[in-house]
């Protein structure tokens, strides 16, 4: 509900622009939302801290941690100085980058707090405290950017924008993580594709249309071509008229001159 609720509230608390494409995306990223939660993977079944850390040490994800983390310092230190003022992409990749870390340390978090009420002893497992520091410092280091974000950029445009960009790290996460894709059906991968583009083409008619007048009651005159129809010309007679625009109006000559 992220993106109608943000593109629909900032229209009318914001006073920014939400035309009938714009609603139409929002419906849209809905339609696409609601398709991917039908056809998600389910999660593997991880019960204890234990699991969580032979997850977290595997080849695979800490490969991928250690490029998601190289990416993030060149965002911020080198391309959010010199192109985020400018460019809407550099703050929200930063805060979608920085999410694959913050979804990890939540689902590890709460694995925790199951095994607190369970009696287990997880306040003396170091991954806890890893995790707590880890999810403090991703969910801080997010609000800073998308704050920065919102006070240069159109409201209705960051978090549809921000929700692609954090649902594709989100998803890629899960992936390399939790192997969530492993026991799905070939329909299931392509209802959560097709749902996903969806998404997609929401943002997009949300993003790209956003200054066009357009809506119910326009829609005809939008439509109606305003191009002129060219005169038909005769092919015996040609009546060409002679301008000189350089003498006023009301002062200049008219020449007509008849070809037969």
């Amino acid at each position: 509900f992220s993106v109608p609720c943000s593109a629909i509230l900032s229209s009318y608390l914001l006073g920014e622009r939400l035309n009938l494409l714009g609603k139409l995306g929002c419906l849209l990223s809905l339609v696409g939302s609601t398709v991917m939660v039908i056809h998600a993977p389910e999660d593997e079944e991880v019960t204890t801290l234990e699991e969580m850390t032979s997850k977290l040490k595997e080849p695979g994800f800490l490969a991928y941690a250690a490029i998601l983390l190289a990416l993030c310092f060149l965002l911020i230190f080198y391309l959010a100085p010199r192109y985020g003022q400018s460019n809407i992409l550099i703050y929200l990749t930063i805060c979608s980058v920085i999410g694959a870390f913050s979804v990890s340390s939540v689902k590890g978090l709460g694995i925790a707090i199951k095994g607190f009420f369970a009696g287990q002893p997880v306040l003396q497992h170091p991954l806890t405290w890893i995790l707590v520091i880890t999810l403090v410092a991703s969910i801080t280091t997010q609000i800073n950017y998308l704050n920065k974000s919102l006070d240069i950029f159109n409201t209705s445009l960051v978090f549809p924008i921000y929700y692609v960009l954090f649902t594709t790290i989100v998803i890629t996460t899960s992936i390399i993580l939790f192997k969530e894709w492993v026991t799905m059906t070939v329909v299931d991968i392509i209802g959560t594709v097709c749902g996903f583009l969806t998404i997609i083409l929401g943002v997009f008619l949300l993003h790209a249309f956003k200054d066009m007048d357009v809506s119910l009651g326009n829609l005809p005159q939008v439509l109606q071509n305003e191009q002129p129809v060219p005169a038909t010309r005769d092919d015996k007679n040609i009546l060409i008229e002679v301008d000189n625009s350089s003498i006023a109006p009301e002062d200049k000559p008219k020449v007509l001159m008849l070809y037969t």
